[in-house]
């Protein structure tokens, strides 16, 4: 692939795509914050002024942080939700709890895995590592995860796994572009080999095979090197344009997690996310469209043309991965 793509330069074009991803996440950020803050009774009104000096230090900071970002690892906050009350059983979900799912969640990928098959040696970059399995191009960096299992102690306690039943379970819900475990689509299955196109994805349509950019899957726990995961080669699950010699990758190490004595985690460019992110950029055009606090953006330099731009990008990128079957 070249250094360059529709005569934007590759890290030019990454950049973009992370600012026009911030921009409309930060403008729905300060509609959230005035919900919250209407709906608080511990909290006092604020007024325009004060709202729009917390929407510059939230801006600011994201910024810092994430100004140079290589991909987006997202999480969705109605998926945690349900995790904690359908796979937790937590009656009163509270932040903390939120939280702690999350922190499992990147826990799963981020924590120690060996640098090779028969290593003993831990990875030195694991994110450098992510960046090179599963970003091959900057217009695809929209990133999801999925844990397997995860569960309640009390449950916990009366279930055993196998690595047969994980994968195959871990296979559908990226197949399904299942959120998790509860609820995957058994009846949605990869495109034969040699037919044509699997086509476009539809947005509205609510079962649909996920095509796949690349994925990674991480191992944790005993008998780790017995797992089978020919079935994630399957060249049906991915793009055209990438072998899957070259599309799919898998971490191991022989070190449980949590408390968990196997468990799996699948991180996925793919087309899970594009659901999530037409919500987003469909929102924030409703929003733009009744120019909704935008004259909070532009006494901060920000003008509406930054806007139109964004969504242009955003919708290029969406369009981009709803066609991944041509």
């Amino acid at each position: 692939m070249g250094n360059s793509w529709g005569g934007v330069e590759r890290e030019n074009l990454a950049l973009l795509f992370t600012s026009a991803f911030q921009l409309l996440v930060l403008y729905l950020l300060t509609w959230n914050l005035k919900l919250s803050i209407k709906h608080c009774q511990r909290l006092p009104i604020l007024a325009d002024g004060n709202m729009a000096s917390i929407h510059a230090s939230v801006k600011n900071k994201v910024l810092e942080t994430t100004g140079h970002m290589d991909a987006l690892l997202v999480h969705e906050n109605d998926v945690v939700h349900k995790i904690c009350a359908k796979l937790m059983n937590i009656k009163q979900i509270s932040f903390r709890d939120i939280n702690q799912v999350l922190a499992h969640q990147l826990g799963s990928v981020f924590q120690p895995t060996y640098s090779g098959e028969g290593s003993f040696h831990y990875r030195r970059n694991p994110l450098g590592d992510l960046m090179e399995n599963l970003v091959p191009h900057p217009e695809f960096k929209m990133l999801g995860v999925r844990n397997i299992p995860q569960m309640s102690e009390n449950s916990l306690a009366y279930s055993t796994f196998t690595w047969a039943g994980l994968l195959k379970h871990l296979r559908q819900m990226l197949i399904s572009n299942a959120k998790m475990e509860e609820g995957i689509d058994w009846q949605v299955r990869p495109p034969l080999s040699g037919l044509p196109t699997r086509g476009k994805m539809s947005l509205n349509k609510e079962s649909h095979f996920n095509t796949s950019i690349a994925n990674l899957v991480i191992l944790r726990g005993k008998d780790v090197h017995s797992a089978e995961l020919g079935a994630f080669k399957d060249p049906a699950l991915y793009t055209s344009w990438l072998e899957p010699v070259h599309a799919f990758s898998v971490w191991k190490t022989q070190r449980a997690f949590s408390k968990y004595e196997k468990s799996a985690a699948l991180v996925s460019n793919s087309q899970f996310l594009v659901k999530p992110l037409d919500t987003i950029v469909g929102k924030a055009w409703n929003m733009f469209a009744s120019k909704a606090y935008i004259h909070q953006y532009t006494k901060f330099g920000i003008e509406e043309e930054d806007f139109l731009d964004s969504f242009t990008l955003l919708e290029q990128v969406i369009a981009s991965y709803c066609n991944l079957g041509f």
